[in-house]
């Protein structure tokens, strides 16, 4: 009987080499000495061998003459050697080049909020700090293609924004942040119409009543107002509700009450970066930069909205609350957010209550990173996911017929 045919090995590609085993042959090719070479690199002299073999194994041939006295580059090391370091040369450049840039971006986003920060610090007055919030907001461009018009829904003022081509039949009724007493329809209506050119939607950003002027319940009414006034011209599987920070909280208590007076919910959910638990301000430190600036005024934030409401209240605390029967929700939050733990209690949250709820995280250092859409990466694609989810709950006529 003939013998199988050996199976000749291919030699392996450039991808199986390890940039770990890169960096330990330049140090070993510079000092000429293994113990050196592995002080250099912070590691032991017998796992600094280790790694030269195994890259002696991938390359297929050996890189150094190893002797008692001396250590010497074969002629094949001499020949990877400077392919190695320029290799090892451009990661870095790119690396330092990433750096600068995330550095450049978080300085720009600290700019466009530091008047925030510095009104409510250095005066405390609410005004200054409501004209701060909408001069910034007033920096983000608007798309051209967006058209914007004012509305009254339901006795709510606010404004309607539609894209030049919306692709279905959704309208999103969009509840901004702003710790329930910043925040306007005009200031937010940059923001909502980066969103809806992802969703191919249309939008109702509501301006409902803000404390300490109207103090709960008075924006939740107002967002019930609205939400029953789209109803009038979309069916609820045409509805999504999206929000941010307290929008956010505002958000679900919106739909915690249609469930409870039985008013058909909408399809879905698309919280940005939530602010749930109003005891926030005793576990933020004082030197976190977010859009809600400083702990004291924060503080005030809760009381004046409150208006004597207990704060683990389930009527104004949705993570005291029952989730069940509530729509699928896409939560979005960044890494370096101190409401971070807002997110993520909230997601537990719904899936204990058997809520289809999908986390999304974004390694971004400040809250409600979406602002800044039109220069920061990650809030760009964060907004094409959440466009990606609204797309996907939208139903074809025939489904609806059926």
């Amino acid at each position: 009987m003939p013998e199988p045919p050996a199976v000749l090995p291919f030699a392996p590609g450039a991808d199986a080499v390890d940039l770990k085993h890169l960096r330990a042959f330049v140090a070993v090719a510079d000092n000429l000495n293994f113990a050196r070479a592995a002080e250099r690199l912070y590691v032991s002299a017998p796992a600094l061998s280790r790694q030269i073999r195994s890259l002696e194994r991938v390359v297929g041939c050996q890189l150094f003459h190893r002797s008692t006295h001396r250590v010497e580059l074969t002629l094949a090391g001499e020949a990877l050697l400077d392919s190695a370091r320029t290799v090892l040369a451009e990661l870095d450049r790119g690396l330092k080049a990433t750096r600068a840039v995330g550095g450049e971006l978080d300085a720009r986003m600290v700019t466009l909020l530091d008047p925030i920060v510095a009104a409510g610090r250095d005066a405390g007055d609410l005004c200054a700090v409501r004209a701060a919030n909408e001069r910034m907001h007033a920096q983000f461009p608007l798309s051209s293609d967006v058209e914007v018009l004012p509305v009254s829904a339901g006795g709510v003022p606010g404004l309607r924004l539609t894209p030049a081509l919306p692709a279905g039949t959704t309208e999103l009724l969009f509840l901004h942040g702003g710790g329930f007493v910043l925040g306007s329809a005009f200031g937010y209506r940059a923001l909502v119409a980066a969103l809806i050119a992802e969703t191919g939607t249309t939008a109702v950003i509501p301006d409902y009543r803000l404390a300490p002027e109207h103090p709960f319940p008075a924006a939740l009414d107002d967002a019930v107002s609205v939400y029953r006034w789209l109803l009038t011209s979309h069916k609820p599987d045409q509805l999504v509700v999206a929000a941010d920070s307290a929008g956010a909280c505002l958000a679900l208590l919106l739909m915690i009450r249609l469930r409870d007076e039985g008013i058909p919910l909408p399809s879905a959910a698309v919280l940005l970066c939530p602010w749930l638990d109003l005891t926030m301000p005793s576990r933020m430190p004082s030197s976190a930069r977010t859009a809600v600036p400083i702990r004291e005024l924060v503080t005030g934030y809760v009381d004046s909205y409150l208006g004597g409401v207990p704060i683990d209240d389930p009527r104004v605390s949705p993570l005291h609350a029952n989730l069940t029967g509530l729509p699928p929700m896409l939560v979005q939050a960044a890494t370096g957010d101190t409401m971070l733990q807002d997110a993520r209690m909230l997601t537990d949250r719904a899936t204990e209550c058997g809520v289809d709820v999908r986390l999304e995280l974004y390694p971004v250092p400040t809250h409600t990173f979406h602002f800044f859409w039109s220069f920061l990466p990650e809030a760009a694609t964060a907004l094409r996911s959440a466009g990606a989810f609204v797309r996907s709950r939208e139903k074809s006529p025939a489904e609806r017929v059926g």
